[in-house]
């Protein structure tokens, strides 16, 4: 029986790379056989941003198809879609009432993509809508990467203010942080987050590349001055990046990696690493073609995540509507 709860998300967004991977799905793929996991699509946040909406429906799909395919078990998981549980929305508007307008304007991701979006309500309440996924499964753990502690505090500060407000309802959720993976940098910019969104499409390795593609963005991956291939991030941004992609891989221990390519130079290293991501993401192209082939066992994945979620979430928000006074 699996005592504790992790919840989790993607934003449907086109094709994923493997920082979207390392920093994810794979860590849910390790943790499902210990937590209870929902892995959710996060189609209500994706149309923060503009996006079409035949793109919104292939990407929440194919997002779908991608968990699928990386091994995370419907038997053994819940995964399903942020916008087929109107629970989401309800809580978030209940938070919504709790949260001050300036709270949410010093958030970071408000900050970077308005310029993007616009000052649009729905990205200025992205955070308490964030909220709301994580609170309405009474989640114990989530995973996040380095640069998400802020959302996550956020969390914690919003289910504090309505249990001390309305009485103990909504459990506050501890951080998962892996430091190494939990966030892959661009292959041209060590400084900036791996993104598949980003100009040039070589800063990034989609789980979908082909092993001629991969071979290329390695190769032309971003190195140092210095030729030792050590760990090092504020001196050797770049190929500690390409180390940190080669010990999520192979699961060989950093030092080892320094150790193997001592006196090597980063042709060497990069052609290993190159191969290792072909062998690593063929079996996951492979399961997701023929997931393509047959998405009426996908939509069926989805439908009884669905039906799952829906009985905890539902829960949660009956008990929060009583506390808040609503007539039920």
């Amino acid at each position: 029986m699996k005592s504790q709860t992790i919840l989790s998300g993607i934003r449907p967004s086109g094709i994923l790379h493997i920082g979207n991977y390392l920093g994810a799905i794979k860590q849910w793929v390790e943790l499902q056989k210990k937590y209870k996991i929902f892995a959710m699509i996060a189609d209500l946040h994706a149309i923060t941003t503009p996006i079409e909406p035949i793109a919104l429906q292939e990407d929440t799909l194919s997002t779908a198809m991608f968990y699928l395919a990386c091994g995370i078990d419907p038997k053994e998981s819940t995964i399903f879609v942020q916008s087929h549980i109107v629970e989401h929305t309800q809580l978030a508007w209940i938070l919504n009432t709790l949260t001050p307008i300036g709270e949410l304007e010093r958030m970071t991701q408000f900050k970077e993509k308005r310029e993007e979006a616009g000052t649009l309500a729905g990205l200025l309440n992205y955070p308490v809508l964030q909220a709301a996924d994580v609170l309405l499964y009474q989640t114990d753990v989530v995973p996040i990467g380095d640069d998400q502690t802020q959302h996550l505090e956020f969390t914690r500060t919003l289910a504090r203010k309505f249990n001390n407000r309305y009485g103990k309802t909504l459990k506050e959720p501890k951080a998962l942080v892996e430091k190494r993976t939990g966030r892959i940098m661009a292959l041209d910019d060590p400084t900036k987050k791996m993104s598949k969104s980003a100009a040039n499409k070589n800063s990034f390795i989609s789980l979908l590349d082909s092993p001629d593609v991969i071979k290329k963005k390695i190769q032309s991956a971003v190195t140092d001055s210095e030729k030792e291939i050590r760990y090092a991030e504020k001196e050797k941004p770049a190929v500690s990046n390409l180390i940190a992609i080669y010990n999520a891989f192979s699961k060989l221990a950093t030092e080892k990696i320094e150790d193997q390519y001592a006196g090597k130079s980063y042709a060497e290293f990069k052609k290993d690493l190159a191969d290792l991501l072909v062998e690593k993401l063929t079996p996951i192209q492979d399961s997701y073609n023929e997931l393509s082939k047959n998405k009426k066992e996908v939509l069926s994945v989805l439908q009884k995540g669905a039906e799952e979620a829906s009985l905890v979430a539902h829960q949660t928000l009956l008990e929060a509507k009583k506390k808040v006074g609503f007539v039920i």
